[in-house]
This record gives C-alpha cells, sequence and structure tokens, in this order.
C-alpha cells in the first residue's frame, strides 16, 4: 500500500523536527520512505489542488497497517510539530 503526501512548508525548523521523528513512526507499522523530494513544476492542476513545496511516498505492507499508523499514537504525538511544520494532504494509492 502507498501513501502520497503534498506538502506545503509553513516552518522549516518544525518541519525538521517532524522529519527527525516520522520515520520511526512509520517503521513501527513496517513501513519505509521510498522517496522525498521537492517539487520542481507543476504541469496541470485541473483539480485546484493547493499549492504544495514537497512529496513523500511511503509504502506499507497493506492498507490496514497504513490505517494502523495514520491513526496510531506514535503519529499523534507528532501531531502539534506537523501543524507548525507544515500542511499535509495525505492519500493511499493502491
Amino acid at each position: 500500500m502507498k501513501i502520497i503526501g503534498l506538502i506545503k512548508l509553513l516552518d522549516p525548523d518544525a518541519f525538521e523536527v517532524y522529519r527527525g521523528g516520522v520515520g520511526a513512526t512509520i517503521a513501527a507499522y513496517g513501513g519505509v520512505i521510498r522517496h522525498r523530494g521537492a517539487k520542481s513544476f507543476t504541469a496541470w492542476n485541473e483539480l485546484n489542488c493547493g499549492d504544495f513545496d514537497a512529496v513523500v511516498e511511503i509504502e506499507f505492507p497493506d492498507a490496514e497497517q497504513a490505517r494502523r499508523w495514520a491513526d496510531g499514537p506514535e503519529y499523534a504525538a507528532l501531531l502539534p510539530v506537523r501543524t507548525r511544520a507544515m500542511r499535509l494532504t495525505l492519500f493511499a494509492v493502491e
């Protein structure tokens, strides 16, 4: 199960704190970060998605593990710093 995140940075210092902690929360549910990168350009935006600065791709063994991670206490502990660090759209793809 792949999870894609679209990230709009708000606070670079808070983002580094978040980034330093999120990997362990993902690994606790069998997930791995496959790719992180800055957006270079937008070719089309016909869905009127808000502008974003970066993308992350996470992979979990299955949808259940992905949901457990997203709803889990480990990730919930990062929500205050995430709120300062960024705006995030996170979605699963099969």
